[in-house]
């Protein structure tokens, strides 16, 4: 049974995106993944997301540049949830106006309640 829902995954970490794209699918979800922030924006153009889980420190383009030119799209943009190693994770997400944070590591279930209280 699938959602009908998208979930972006932006994060540098391999193993981050392979676990997000089993869990979230696993639920239901369309998953697609990008490696950092300009593949991210490559990706929403081609299938614009109803989620994002943007990881803040990664190579080429960081979630704070991501952030800065995805809210230069146009409206219906997706809300982002910030999902950073950092111990500023809450301020790293009022930086950017995110919907929500998690501090990696983070618990699954905490993820999964975060997505549904978002998009259902």
């Amino acid at each position: 049974m699938t959602t009908g829902r998208r979930v972006l995954v932006v994060d540098d970490d391999a193993s981050i995106r392979q676990f997000l794209r089993v869990a979230l699918t696993d639920r239901g979800y369309d998953v697609v993944s990008a490696e950092h922030g300009q593949e991210a924006l490559d990706a929403i153009q081609q299938n614009p997301p109803d989620l994002i889980l943007l990881d803040m420190r990664m190579p080429v383009m960081d979630g704070w540049a991501f952030a800065a030119a995805y809210r230069e799209r146009p409206e219906p943009r997706a809300p982002v949830v910030v999902l950073t190693a950092a111990r500023d994770a809450a301020q790293y997400a009022a930086e950017i106006e995110a919907a929500a944070f998690l501090a990696k590591p983070f618990d699954l279930r905490s993820l999964l309640r975060v997505i549904a209280e978002l998009v259902g």
